[in-house]
């Protein structure tokens, strides 16, 4: 962290909005097919669950990256990673745009949501290297926002582009924005973490300010004392201690009902990996009687969503850390990660509610507008959840929360995967009040949770330091 006391806050800002640009645009990206199922289905002669693997490979696939791109990052370092993501991303969008057969475009798919892992994988790290604990909460929340407004804002403007002109246009225009954004990392994007240096040794001996050239180098980063194969092991050996795999699972549960609503209201509305029940939802609802609403609607109704994750900021961002503090100054400055959690109390009773009102509202044919206040609800809820639980995992395990967090974003792809692919089924054959009465059920279970790791968190962390990664490294 001293390397980056140098740094003005215009190149702390810079590097951070580069990544989190790069988050919007893999959110928005994943809506493009969804908004275009009936089009695909006509174009590509295939029935509606094969157009809908479009959607759900993506998802699981940019669950998975992290898998490779979290070692990659480790090894190389985050610029090299971003570097080498961007590019992938624009091809993977051209080739979709280009193809006239459907295994390609399931291809190019796959792999735009491979490389959307790489948007995620970097994040933490330069969260951690750019700003300090008592600060972290708020930063955090800058990215988790950047994702929502991917997520709530991709399907509107989705939905204009596919309705007045085509598909493939939506997927050149995220090839433009990623190659002009590569453009800016290549010359602004600057490496944050920083080996082999002694940060206690004298400012004297760092040798002169680094040239503009030399913050373009991409070398910097990489760690020759780290093996893919070692932090891969740590990926996966990870997700036993308690508290990662219940973040896992709390922010998996979310996202993924977030998806189906929209399948009832508009089943051509799955804008991202994060939103899968309800915006499935939505297409089929909001598009047949007596709503009868035609495609861009649907790209307004999610602008509820966004306006949910604009009030999540507060709450998610800027009161876990002041929580934090307070806590810590009345602990005589001993600082406990659990302290975030206290936050949670918000999230955990506006988030399922909003699912259970969306769920009632489309069930007995109520105004649209009380629909788009559940999802809303949903949105401040999913949003605030992540970012709460996200920080508490990075001040947990702060060596390794890239690897934490590699569970995190595998076991979200894995449930949006499942639940992209069977969650029409679970409400057709349940029914709509009861199946999102089951999801607001498991939702509430998960919350509770909470008060274990409040209550007996540090001892959870103690014993897990017996073993796994944090044995192995003797990081705490």
């Amino acid at each position: 962290m001293t390397h980056i006391k140098n740094w003005s806050d215009w190149q702390k800002y810079r590097t951070y909005l580069i990544i989190s640009v790069f988050g919007f645009l893999a959110a928005a990206n994943t809506s493009k097919y969804v908004l275009a199922a009936s089009l695909l289905e006509k174009e590509f002669d295939k029935s509606h669950m094969t157009v809908e693997f479009l959607t759900s490979f993506s998802i699981l696939a940019s669950g998975l990256g992290n898998i490779f791109w979290v070692p990659v990052m480790r090894v190389l370092g985050e610029r090299p990673t971003l570097l080498l993501a961007l590019p992938i991303f624009v091809a993977a969008n051209v080739w979709s745009a280009k193809t006239h057969h459907f295994n390609q475009l399931l291809a190019s798919s796959i792999l735009s949501g491979f490389v959307s892992a790489a948007a995620e994988a970097p994040v933490v790290a330069v969260v951690t290297d750019l700003y300090f604990v008592h600060e972290r909460g708020a930063k955090m929340m800058v990215f988790h926002f950047a994702l929502s407004g991917g997520l709530y804002l991709g399907p509107l403007v989705n939905a204009y582009i596919i309705e007045y002109s085509t598909w493939r246009i939506a997927c050149e225009s995220y090839s433009i924005a990623a190659g002009a954004l590569w453009i800016i990392a290549a010359f602004f994007f600057q490496e944050t973490t920083y080996h082999n240096r002694d940060v206690y040794a004298p400012v004297s001996s760092y040798g002169s300010r680094t040239t503009f050239a030399g913050k373009l180098s991409v070398v910097k980063g990489y760690n020759e004392h780290m093996n893919i194969i070692n932090v891969l092991c740590d990926c996966i050996s990870i997700v036993s201690y308690p508290n990662v795999l219940w973040t896992s699972l709390l922010i998996g549960t979310f996202s993924a009902w977030h998806v189906v609503p929209n399948s009832q209201v508009a089943y051509v509305l799955l804008t991202s990996f994060r939103d899968i029940i309800i915006q499935l939802t939505s297409y089929r609802t909001f598009t047949e009687s007596p709503y009868n609403h035609e495609t861009p609607f649907l790209g307004l109704f999610a602008i509820s969503g966004f306006i949910g994750s604009i009030l999540a900021i507060p709450v998610g961002g800027k009161l876990i850390d002041i929580l934090s503090n307070r806590f810590t100054t009345s602990h005589y400055g001993t600082r406990e990660p659990e302290y975030r959690l206290y936050a949670l109390i918000i999230p955990a009773f506006v988030g399922p509610a909003g699912v259970l009102l969306f769920g009632l509202t489309i069930a007995e044919k109520r105004p649209w507008i009380q629909a788009a206040i559940g999802y809303a609800m949903q949105a401040f809820g999913l949003t605030t959840f992540s970012n709460i639980v996200v920080t508490y995992i990075v001040d947990t395990y702060l060596t390794h929360a890239a690897e934490a967090l590699t569970v995190v974003f595998v076991l979200k792809g894995v449930i949006g995967a499942v639940v992209m692919l069977y969650g029409d089924d679970w409400i057709r054959v349940a029914g709509q009040k009861q199946a999102f009465g089951q999801m607001a059920g498991l939702q509430y279970f998960l919350c509770l949770w909470v008060v274990v790791f409040v209550l007996w968190g540090k001892k959870i962390r103690a014993f897990t330091v017996r073993y796994g990664p944090v044995r192995r490294t003797g990081h705490s």
